[in-house]
Parts: structure tokens; sequence; C-alpha cells
């Protein structure tokens, strides 16, 4: 693999950006043409409806696959930080709290983040009842 420099550092994936989208957006604007210029004018603005469709659906699946990831990856960090702290497995008591927990969890600092787990499992607090309790916040500057 070459060395990352400024030349080379963007990642193109082919058939997205290089198929997909260039032949998606031919096809809208052969079809927008055609609803405007030719005769069956209802068949090619059903087609162009298509066609948007298609690009909203990829779109929206692309942010999707990004948030699933990062959610992931959120949950990976907070057991690894968990686990340095404590020495404890947070994967055994990870299924008796929500996604909102975990993810309002994030914020808690080392100092606090034992004890707001000990207190949410206890108390059953709510995303926003342990982002409140959070004294010292440690922001997450590179969530999407």
């Amino acid at each position: 693999m070459k060395t990352q420099s400024y030349k080379n550092h963007i990642r193109w994936y082919i058939p997205h950006h290089f198929i997909y989208y260039p032949v998606l957006s031919f096809l809208l604007g052969i079809s927008i043409y055609f609803s405007f210029t030719k005769g069956d004018q209802l068949v090619w603005i059903f087609f162009s409806i298509i066609l948007l469709f298609l690009f909203w659906i990829a779109f929206m699946l692309r942010q999707h696959y990004a948030l699933m990831l990062q959610n992931r990856i959120v949950r990976l960090e907070l057991r690894y930080t968990y686990y340095t702290l404590t020495g404890k497995r947070f994967e055994v008591f990870e299924h008796q709290l929500t996604d909102d927990q975990i993810f309002a969890l994030r914020f808690a600092s080392d100092d606090e983040l034992e004890s707001l787990v000990n207190k949410t499992l206890a108390e059953n607090l709510s995303g926003k009842q342990i982002k409140k309790a959070i004294v010292n916040w440690k922001g997450d500057y590179n969530r999407v």
C-alpha cells in the first residue's frame, strides 16, 4: 500500500462513485429531458420519480451504514474504557442498558463512568438523566 499523502488521501469506491451515480444521473437527466420534450410525459415523469427514489435510497443507506458503524464503535469504545478503568467487562451487563443509555454514558469522564453505570443500572436512568448527571463532560467531537 502506498504511503498516504495529500495527493492520494481521497478514497474512491469505483462501483459507487464511477458507475452507480453517473449512470443514475445520466438516466435521470434523460428522463427529465424526455418528460418535457417527448410524448408519453406521464411515463417519463414516472420513470424520473423512480430514479429520484433510487438516488434517495442510496443516499439514505449510506447514512444508515455510517451511523450503524458509528454506534458500534461507540459501544466498543465504552467497553474498552470501562474495562481499562475498572478491570471488569462491560458486556456482562450491557444487555440491561438501552442504546440511549449507552450513548449517553460515552460523555462521562473517566472519574465518574463507573459510578454512573452503577447508578444507571440501579435506577434505570434515561439517557437525558445520565447526561444531566455528568459533572465532567467528555466531548465527542467526531460524531457524524
